[in-house]
């Protein structure tokens, strides 16, 4: 056991004690699984001085750090800490590494980063202050995140964003079936070719759109565990993140349920604005702070993502299990196969609105619909695609929907 000890007014007190970290640490390292990594854990360069994983909550963030100490072997030039831990009421960031750094320690895992007061300030000075420390931060309000990069952060951190799972991921995770990735080009081209390996693509495509976004599926109860995900983004983190008042932020939910109830469509900031009693401006921040918290997805028409709502086409909810959980009837299948299109190609594509059709990839222009769908409203378009739901084969232009989602 580490105890490290500061004279104070002539009197020795107990500075830290490092024991129940390390304890911590190795418990929730025993308890890793390693068996399935998401996608980003190969993206990542974990040499960088300072890395932040953002992404919403439940996606699997603390998870990929623990399993990326037990893959590279690095359990004993590494410590892993929850910033969360009744531990910090006592104890400060900077000194718990300070204390690591001096023993030799190398890569420093911060979770929970935002819940810790001052949290970016103080990464600052450990990453101006010890050379060669390497340190990797997450947490589960990414809107925290975002701003202590902005903030504190810029021209020292590298960001990484991790997505709610793939299609591909789901079948691996859930049905043991491993699929290689596939590119746009070898989508469009005809490539995927896995049929062999998953006979009934279809019957997983479904559960996917019911429960396959969240890792966290596997553990049961998934509604619960994806409505206490909604209520801690909206009731903790766009609040205590942003600059709208106590009885603003009450309005919330409210306004997550009417983008629930009427996806996809063009916001009118007005109208909702009179619903909601709130001023235009308003509802355009808090349509924002939810994009920013991963709650929803605004399409735009171009890949322009600054904040001007006057690009806004369309608003979805970032994946459909969402609609799912906050539908009060069930999901509308064309609104399902809309969302989950632009949910997989968003998180390796930019993803536009078309003036024609539904959505514009890299030049490509395509329109999502069922089995029937023709190609009559793309007939014109030399570079167009019909994206088909219910088919598991492609011909031609005509692509199956599921296998956008092999693309990560």
């Amino acid at each position: 056991m580490y105890i490290f000890f500061v004279f104070l007014q002539g009197e020795i007190y107990e500075y830290i004690t490092m024991d129940k970290l390390l304890n911590y640490y190795h418990d929730v390292l025993k308890k890793t699984n390693t068996e399935f990594v998401r996608y980003l854990h190969k993206k990542i360069n974990w040499e960088s001085e300072l890395n932040v994983i953002l992404g919403c909550r439940g996606v699997g963030k603390t998870t990929l750090m623990l399993q990326h100490i037990k893959l590279v072997k690095e359990e004993r030039d590494s410590l892993y800490i929850a910033a969360d831990s009744p531990y910090f009421a006592a104890h400060k960031l900077i000194d718990i590494a300070e204390q690591f750094y001096r023993k030799g320690g190398k890569h420093l895992y911060i979770d929970e980063v935002h819940r810790y007061p001052g949290w970016s300030r103080e990464v600052k000075f450990i990453h101006d202050t010890f050379d060669g420390l390497q340190l990797t931060l997450s947490g589960s309000s990414m809107i925290d995140l975002i701003r202590g990069l902005e903030v504190d952060l810029s021209r020292r951190a590298v960001p990484y964003k991790l997505s709610e799972m793939s299609f591909r991921e789901y079948l691996l995770l859930a049905h043991k079936l491993e699929v290689p990735v596939y590119t746009i080009d070898e989508v469009l081209e005809g490539k995927v070719d896995i049929l062999d390996i998953v006979r009934h693509p279809l019957e997983a495509f479904d559960e996917y759109l019911r429960q396959g976004a969240y890792p966290f599926f596997r553990k049961g109860e998934f509604q619960t565990r994806l409505d206490g995900v909604v209520s801690q983004t909206l009731d903790v983190d766009i609040p205590n993140q942003t600059n709208i008042s106590i009885s603003t932020a009450q309005k919330l939910k409210r306004l997550m349920y009417v983008v629930a109830q009427s996806i996809p469509f063009k916001p009118n900031l007005s109208n909702i604005g009179r619903t909601l009693e709130l001023d235009r401006r308003t509802v355009a921040d808090m349509l924002a702070s939810m994009e920013r918290a991963g709650l929803l997805r605004l399409l735009r028409e171009n890949d322009d993502i600054m904040d001007q709502f006057t690009k806004i086409e369309k608003v979805y909810l970032s994946n459909t299990n969402l609609s799912y959980a906050l539908c009060d009837t069930q999901p509308d299948r064309g609104t399902l196969r809309e969302t989950f299109f632009f949910s997989q190609m968003d998180v390796t594509h930019k993803v536009s609105a078309s003036p024609v059709s539904d959505f514009v990839v890299d030049g490509h222009t395509f329109e999502v619909g069922g089995r029937n769908k023709k190609r009559k409203q793309i007939a014109d378009i030399g570079d167009a695609y019909v994206v088909k739901d219910d088919v598991e084969y492609a011909f031609e232009n005509s692509i199956p929907l599921w296998m956008f989602g092999l693309m990560y």
